[in-house]
């Protein structure tokens, strides 16, 4: 241990630590080893987990770009797969996609006027 009570930066790490750490609930980190099968901390007796350092840089990371930057589970898994090691510091790197481009907006006016169409036919 450290003179500040923290372990030291290469000792494994419990989920309950790690949860701690990240402000996220144990159940989480689960659900992330469910999704993310670079995501693997060690299991001993009882299933009782423990994340190495590499297992805590991965979490980060993980946490890191769902949380702050906007990308979605499957966008996680993608840059995990393409890039190795989901690091995001350049400019190059993919940005989370808004919803709709604005190419791709919907005409809130036209449904309407078409939905109305539809209910006039179906009335008559």
């Amino acid at each position: 241990m450290t003179a500040t009570g923290d372990k030291a930066p290469d000792a494994f790490r419990t989920i309950g630590e790690l949860s701690t750490e990240l402000g996220v609930a144990q159940h989480i980190l689960r659900y992330w080893e469910s999704k993310f099968p670079q995501l693997r901390p060690l299991q001993r007796a009882g299933n009782r987990r423990y994340y190495r350092p590499a297992d805590v840089d991965l979490a980060r990371r993980i946490h890191r770009l769902l949380n702050q930057e906007g990308f979605t589970i499957r966008g996680v898994q993608k840059l995990l797969r393409d890039k190795g090691n989901g690091e995001t510091g350049g400019e190059s790197e993919p940005r989370p996609q808004p919803a709709a481009s604005a190419d791709q907006r919907i005409d809130v006016g036209r449904l309407t006027a078409i939905r109305d169409q539809l209910a006039s036919a179906l009335d008559s």
